[in-house]
């Protein structure tokens, strides 16, 4: 499961973090690995299933 950059900078913004969305954005790749990054996820209060990817066939 990855999750894309774009959807946790907009959620992010949605809440009006918009520094934090701005860090994510300079700071993280453009597919975010959860289990790699869960502890700045939870940091985050975001929870990685509702922010994954679609499954590509």
């Amino acid at each position: 499961m990855r999750i894309a950059r774009d959807r946790i900078v907009a959620a992010l913004r949605e809440r009006g973090q918009l520094a934090r969305a701005a860090w994510v954005e300079r700071e993280l790749p453009e597919s975010v690995d959860p289990a790699k990054h869960s502890g700045l996820l939870a940091t985050l209060d975001l929870n990685p299933a509702d922010l994954a990817d679609a499954p590509t066939s």
